[in-house]
């Protein structure tokens, strides 16, 4: 199985092919991920990691090129600031900000009907999950449980007062090409 750690940083994973922006201990390929086409085939990785970047950059044109280097039924795993993430706003170079259904606008018929915005589709989503911070704050070992039962719990979260009254630190979703 060929896996791709798109943006590592310092999180370099062993048996995987490393890509980062620096030229830290660990990168396999220094690249700009901004710069496109990435440096791979088409259909070359059976999974690719997308932790920490997409918030960083004009991330559908990079989406569009992971559909291309990915195989069919590969998996693309996203990690991203939730909206309601003091992370979110934090940091001054984060450009995008994500909810729970931003990632079903690149599904093909998905309950949102907006599939025709791209020319690319993944074919379905294996995953959507809303993480909270853990720790001192005990009360969201309940809450993400909850959160996350289905799509519509999800949808009544970001929906109302509950996102501002428990923030969510992370979303991660995960799409099948």
């Amino acid at each position: 199985m060929k896996q791709l750690n798109l943006g590592c940083g310092d999180d370099i994973k062993k048996g995987w092919t490393n890509l980062d922006i620096a030229s830290l201990p660990g990168v396999d390929i220094v690249h700009n991920i901004e710069n496109l086409p990435l440096p791979f085939g088409d259909e070359e990785f059976d999974y690719i990691l997308c932790k920490d970047i997409l918030e960083h950059v004009d991330y559908i044109p990079i989406l569009k090129d992971i559909h291309r280097i990915l195989k069919m039924t590969g998996i693309v795993e996203i990690q991203v600031p939730h909206f309601t993430s003091m992370y979110s706003f934090g940091d001054p170079t984060h450009k995008k900000y994500f909810s729970a259904t931003t990632f079903q606008f690149f599904i093909l018929n998905t309950e949102n009907k907006r599939s025709y915005y791209f020319d690319f589709h993944f074919s379905r989503i294996v995953q959507t999950k809303i993480a909270f911070e853990r720790g001192f704050l005990f009360f969201n070992y309940f809450v993400q449980p909850i959160v996350n039962f289905n799509n519509r719990t999800r949808h009544l979260f970001e929906a109302t007062f509950l996102s501002r009254l428990f923030p969510a630190a992370t979303l991660i979703v995960k799409l099948e090409k």
